[in-house]
């Protein structure tokens, strides 16, 4: 049946691309993020409708092969490759090309009229844009990002006595268990008369201007590294000036929970495609096309929380990103929702909150669109959980009179969302404690939450009495004053449930106490076991193993950096040389302010000599290691002794280069850091690749 409905639709796709005069379109919701101001590291990210030209549009699949070394990996495609197929079908009937680029595959493919097709669009091509046969590993849009997540392992999850079966079931079947792909999966249907076969970048660049391709939709496996960076990947469409978009749930990531920043493989996921829709392209999902919703893996049943936040007053813009980054990755999906700088009273996407399983709310007398409001209103009628944080008491309430049309309050929500009464503070000069309520020390959110009394950051809120229905877990006490109720949940008349803390002064984040109550208030709304430990965002960070630092040229003067004493220090980037300089004969580099370092390219060590006089190590480039044109990578080590204060440069026999820029640091005894279980271009990240200021001579 699968066959017989396979051979229709391949006969309506051919009808329909003959078609004179076709005006298929294709309409789209195409999400982006953008900084909430300038300077900012916190995003709006917002849908943009537009509509395509289907025959202008090609749809580029990007290494869906038919086996994987990493047997997790070959499990998500496994889960969505059928409606990959059925994307692929539905665009081809609507006039769209497809691309079907299985790197390293092509061999298979000799006398395929697909790949015969490729072949014959770059003959007829002359102007290529530059680099376009190239791995792209960062364009301009990812200079100031700092890449999410750590893949330098390679990313592989698998159990290693899953692993171990998968590379010895790969051998049997005569299969490298290291690059086993030999074609493409072969439940993505390749049209013989159609579609085209390519993983060379200028081919593609050929076909995409031969059909006049104005739009590009790459999808795929795997995105933070192929995806990303193949010559006809998302950096390459993007660097070279074509609409290109990412199918976000046609797609999966490289990346192992063990490694920094330590959440959820699909949290990872979520990371990469954040970086994607705010340094390199928008993203959109399978369900505008094929209808219905978009895809989602087995596994993946994190609960929704979205995070509506509209005050200056507490930077929770800041404390709260920092607390779900530390707190909420390996359990929850989290999205952000700010206020517009330019209009505090409206918050782009706040459409997140339709599919939010918990909205923790830290807004400010603001008072949105009635739509938009209309939104929050939805969420609690429905009876759905939500967590607010001190101003929010008063979130939607002007102090006087009512907001102009369209713009809308709420002035009643403080006691009918959190059953609450708030009617001040007191001064901020007078300081407070927090203690436990009566009959309150066993609940469950208050583990680890002791010992009391411990002391409040910033004023004490008024805010009783309580309605009924509410259940005070804290109350602070200031001076002679009463005490306070801080910190309850409420049962809504809707049948919902609300926990609300008047807590959240920036210095409340710093206090690992009141990160434990607000973690566990969090997943004990979601009906979650908490994670075993309450980390600070600071503790958080200090996890990453590799720290970003900036080398200047040797010119420069650098930051010092506090190292550990006794503790030798890793350095490395990624660079790319041309042809022109690696078929020179020699090829030096050199480590100033250092007389004792070692250095590794691509896994092979430097042979070097020492030049006491300038206190520098002179490095021999092994050409065996260099390849033209690749990315690779260098990693310095340095005794405890000393530390990096300047780039390292290149020498040759007609030109020098320095190695400026961003760099990673880390202290560790671990002499495997000298090398990665997989090429650089692979394994290392946007962050730290390098292109060398050179200086040569023309031939």
């Amino acid at each position: 049946m699968r066959n017989l409905s396979l051979f229709a639709a391949m006969v309506l796709c051919a009808a329909v691309r003959v078609t004179p005069g076709q005006d298929s379109m294709f309409s789209l919701e195409l999400s982006h993020q953008t900084p909430i101001r300038e300077g900012a590291t916190q995003y709006h990210r917002t849908t943009q409708p537009t509509k395509w030209v289907a025959n202008k549009t090609a749809i580029i699949v990007c290494d869906v092969w038919d086996a994987h070394h990493s047997i997790n990996a070959v499990r998500r495609l496994e889960e969505f490759v059928g409606r990959l197929d059925d994307v692929l079908a539905h665009a081809r009937t609507a006039g769209a090309t497809i691309i079907h680029s299985p790197s390293d595959c092509m061999p298979q493919y000799r006398e395929h009229p697909a790949r015969l097709r490729a072949q014959k669009a770059r003959s007829g091509i002359q102007n290529l844009p530059k680099d376009v046969q190239l791995w792209c590993s960062k364009i301009p849009g990812e200079e100031a990002a700092f890449y999410p997540i750590d893949q330098s392992d390679g990313g592989e999850d698998d159990h290693p006595d899953e692993h171990a079966a998968w590379a010895k079931k790969l051998k049997s079947e005569g299969r490298n268990p290291n690059t086993p792909w030999l074609k493409q999966h072969p439940r993505i249907t390749i049209h013989p008369q159609l579609d085209y076969l390519s993983d060379r970048g200028d081919e593609v660049w050929a076909i995409l201007e031969q059909n006049q391709i104005e739009h590009v939709i790459l999808t795929g496996v795997h995105t933070n590294m192929c995806v990303l960076g193949r010559p006809f990947g998302l950096r390459q469409m993007a660097r070279v000036g074509k609409d290109v978009v990412l199918m976000r749930d046609m797609t999966d990531t490289m990346y192992n929970p063990a490694r920094w920043p330590f959440v959820s493989h699909f949290t990872g996921t979520d990371l990469i495609i954040d970086h994607v829709e705010r340094h390199v392209c928008p993203t959109m999902t399978s369900d505008q096309l094929l209808g219905g919703e978009s895809f989602r893996f087995k596994d993946d049943k994190r609960p929704h929380v979205v995070f509506v936040i509209g005050e200056k007053l507490y930077e929770t813009a800041t404390t709260l990103s920092g607390f779900a980054a530390a707190n909420l990755g390996q359990t929850c999906r989290v999205s952000f929702v700010h206020a517009n700088a330019e209009d505090p009273n409206d918050f782009p996407g706040l459409g997140m909150v339709e599919s939010a399983d918990l909205v923790v709310l830290s807004v400010r007398r603001r008072t949105p669109p009635a739509q938009q409001l209309e939104m929050i209103r939805k969420h609690i009628s429905f009876g759905k959980p939500i967590i607010g944080l001190r101003t929010s008491s008063h979130a939607f309430a002007v102090r006087t009179g009512t907001p102009d049309s369209p713009l809308d309050d709420w002035p009643e929500f403080d006691s009918v969302v959190w059953g609450g009464n708030y009617h001040g503070h007191h001064p901020n000069e007078v300081k407070s404690e927090i203690n436990v309520a009566p009959n309150q020390e066993n609940h469950p959110w208050l583990k680890g939450v002791g010992p009391f009394p411990w002391p409040q950051s910033g004023s004490l809120y008024q805010s009783a009495p309580v309605a009924k229905g509410a259940e005070v877990l804290l109350y602070g006490k200031a001076k002679e004053f009463p005490a306070e109720p801080v910190a309850w949940t409420f049962q809504r008349s809707d049948g919902g449930r609300s926990f609300y803390t008047s807590l959240g002064h920036p210095q409340d984040f710093e206090n690992p106490l009141f990160v434990c109550l607000l973690n566990q208030a969090v997943h004990g709304m979601l009906h979650l076991p908490p994670p075993d430990l309450s980390k600070t965002y600071q503790e958080h960070l200090k996890r990453r193993p590799w720290q970003p630092l900036s080398l200047p040229k040797p010119s420069s003067i650098s930051d010092s950096k506090v190292l550990t004493p006794e503790i030798p220090t890793w350095y490395r980037c990624t660079f790319r040389l041309p042809k022109k300089l690696i078929d020179k004969e020699a090829t030096e580099l050199v480590v100033p302010n250092s007389i004792d370092a070692k250095a590794w390219l691509n896994g092979q060590e430097l042979r070097s000599r020492i030049d006491t006089q300038n206190k520098r190590t002179i490095f021999s480039m092994n050409q065996t290691a260099l390849e033209a044109e690749e990315t690779s990578l260098l990693v310095i080590r340095l005794p405890s002794s000393e530390s990096a204060s300047v780039a390292p440069w290149f020498r040759l026999n007609e030109s020098e280069g320095h190695l400026s820029g961003r760099w990673e640091m880390r202290q560790d005894g671990d002499s495997s850091l000298s090398r990665l279980p997989l090429p650089a271009k692979f394994g290392t990240v946007s962050d730290i690749y390098i292109e060398p200021e050179l200086h040569y001579k023309k031939d």
